[in-house]
């Protein structure tokens, strides 16, 4: 092959990586529309971003139906209309966290390993009866916790570096009529894993979305480190 040629095709497949690994802005369920065949959504009012990073060989913070299960405690300060929840693993190169994003320190001291990545699986959860930020510590070890969704390929999400659409998405409604369903003020937590058989490992960005403003949401690995975290 000329090397012209071959030098052409390598800047191309780096190209295609990039532009792979790009988020578009998160839309809302709430208000959306449907123009020319296409679905049309206003993105987020409320955003908040988490960066982490997961060593090779870490250990769970659970293991539930043969998966090894990692958590991101969510405070959710008000009743929320929708809550929607993406994941992408690696965390995208072009995105690079702020003072206003919650950003672990495995994540800061692992950024520049930008080619671990896994096939990400996620749940949304709330903890029953935890009403106050206060208790988090306290109550998520023992708290009853109910399942609200899953997800784990999403063909909204941009596709990983090889090539197959295995990042997650989901929006929840609320619906006060139903229980598991009803997006109230308490704890809630992110669970993901992989799906396939593997190790959890590399960087990952997840965020959580709402079409109103949240004040007091907290984001943090452990329940005990809410407090601290209130925004």
């Amino acid at each position: 092959m000329n090397k012209n040629v071959l030098a052409i095709l390598v800047c191309l497949g780096s190209l295609s990586i990039t532009v792979a690994q790009k988020l578009d802005k998160f839309g809302a369920d709430l208000g959306k529309k449907s123009m020319m065949g296409k679905e049309i959504r206003v993105p987020y009012t409320d955003l908040t971003s988490y960066f982490g990073f997961i060593k090779p060989g870490a250990k769970p913070d659970e293991v539930k139906g043969g998966k090894k299960m990692y958590y991101v405690y969510v405070w959710i300060p008000i009743a929320a209309p929708e809550i929607g929840i993406r994941m992408i693993s690696p965390a995208p190169e072009s995105m690079k966290p702020n003072d206003k994003d919650y950003v672990t320190a495995d994540y800061t001291a692992n950024a520049s390993d930008t080619k671990s990545f896994f096939d990400t699986w996620i749940t949304f959860e709330r903890a029953e009866g935890v009403l106050k930020i206060e208790d988090a510590a306290a109550k998520a070890k023992t708290a009853k916790w109910t399942s609200i969704e899953t997800n784990d390929d999403s063909s909204e999400m941009p596709a990983q570096p090889s090539g197959s659409k295995y990042n997650s998405l989901m929006r929840i409604t609320s619906d006060i009529s139903n229980p598991t369903k009803s997006l109230v003020m308490g704890l809630y937590r992110i669970g993901f894993t992989t799906y396939k058989t593997g190790e959890v490992q590399g960087s990952f960005l997840a965020q959580i979305g709402a079409p109103v403003k949240l004040p007091g949401v907290a984001v943090a690995a452990k329940a005990e480190d809410l407090m601290a975290a209130k925004k």
